[in-house]
């Protein structure tokens, strides 16, 4: 029966024995790692958000105005910018609302039967767009992307 020295036996196994220290060392960093950038605590409490108050509403105000007597057909998008659309709307017509969002975007577009048409986007009591168009079938479109 043949002895094996313990030198032989290392010296056959030695990638096994650096692979597994390699291993080892690197499973430490990673842990220190984690440590160090404040990642081993995962949970967080309920509730422990702060509450988002609303502030600083804005009031928005589209309006379409033209000839007295005309109709128009107006379609606009709401605070929400949710497309909106009123057929056969008597003129003068407004919509108003408010929002608590930090920026709005609204337009309004309107086709008239009359001659004369126009449009207004009001944000806060400050003009932000308006148009006047002067002909036959009039059509009109306000858009403003600043609120």
């Amino acid at each position: 029966m043949k002895r094996r020295s313990l030198t032989s036996a290392l010296a056959r196994g030695w990638l096994v024995w650096v692979t597994i220290g390699v291993v080892a060392l690197a499973a430490f960093a990673v842990y220190r790692l984690h440590g160090a950038f404040g990642t081993l605590d995962v949970a967080t409490p309920a509730g422990a958000a702060d509450q988002i108050v609303p502030f600083n509403p804005k009031r928005v105000q589209l309006e379409v105005f033209g000839q007295p007597g005309a109709t128009a057909t107006i379609t606009y998008t709401d605070v929400e910018a949710h497309p909106q659309r009123v057929d056969n709307a008597p003129l003068p017509w407004s919509y108003n609302d408010s929002t608590t969002s930090p920026a709005v975007l609204v337009n309004v577009q309107a086709q008239s039967n009359g001659s004369t048409l126009g449009c207004r986007i009001t944000i806060d009591g400050v003009v932000k767009a308006e148009r006047t168009v002067s002909m036959p079938d009039a059509y009109v479109y306000c858009l403003d992307k600043s609120g």
